[in-house]
Order: structure tokens, then sequence, then C-alpha cells
């Protein structure tokens, strides 16, 4: 297990997201601990939806890392998206640190030809499967769908 730094963590501090995760795990784990020990068993709850809220902020970090997104390259984004008239930037209404990112007419096209194309390439995937076959499929994949949405993941 790692050790908890008596030093906190705050905004701007030298360590890398991944290490503010692992230290504040750490700290979890140890109100998971006190939790066991019936000191203070409401804090085993909180300490397990902070767990699995974690987790899911580590994941997402290592999907930014793998993916290589970083603020600076999706402006980048944006921005070329934006010469080729495809987005285009408007203030947020009521957030005025915040811009809203909007596709133009130009960009709806583009992403509806797009679409149609993938559609029409996953439709030919279940083209040899019968009628009873993707019932089957369809109420399956309504059962993952529901189990998801138990574990809180939106889909």
């Amino acid at each position: 297990m790692d050790a908890v730094s008596p030093e906190p963590v705050v905004e701007g501090s030298a360590l890398r997201p991944v290490d503010r995760v692992r230290r504040f795990r750490a700290l979890l784990s140890k109100m998971g601990q006190v939790a066991a020990s019936g000191r203070r068993r409401d804090l085993r709850a909180d300490a397990a939806t902070g767990h699995a809220a974690l987790q899911r902020v580590a994941d997402h970090e290592r999907h930014k890392r793998r993916s290589g997104v970083t603020r600076r390259n999706v402006t980048a984004l944006v921005d070329a998206l934006e010469d080729e008239g495809l987005v285009r930037r408007r203030p947020h209404p009521t957030d005025r640190r915040a811009t809203v990112i909007e596709l133009t007419s130009r960009g709806a096209e583009t992403t509806d030809s797009m679409y149609n194309g993938h559609r029409a390439g996953v439709a030919g995937l279940f083209v040899d499967l019968s009628e009873d076959e993707r019932r089957e499929l369809i109420r399956l994949l309504g059962s993952l769908r529901e189990a998801l949405r138990g574990e809180g993941i939106s889909c």
C-alpha cells in the first residue's frame, strides 16, 4: 500500500495527476481500514464509493495519456475544424471562462455522411443473422446496457 504523506495535495502542486490519485487512494484505503475496525462504520461505504470514483479518474488519466489528448492539441484540433468551416466557437451563455464549440451546417453534413457510411458498414456485419438472431442480439444488448447502467455507466 502507498504511504500517505502528511502534506496536502493542492491544485497546481508538482505531483502528476496519477500521483495525486494514488495518494488519495491510499488515504481512502486508510479510511476503509478504520471502518473495518468498527470505529467509523459509515466510512466503509464512503471509501468504496470514493475508490470507484478515483478508479474512473485514473482510467480517464490513462486514456488521456494513451490517446495523447492534451488541452493544447484539443485546441489545435478545434482550430483546424474551425478553419475548415466545420465548427464555430461562441461564448458560453453563463460561464465567461468557457467556450461552446458547435457544428456548422457544413460540419453537420460532414458528420451525417460519415455516420451514414459507418452505419452501413455496421449493418453489413449483421446481414447474415436471421430475424430471430437479431431479436436475441437486441435483447442481450439491452440486458448489457441495463447492467452497465446499474453500475453507473451511462450508455
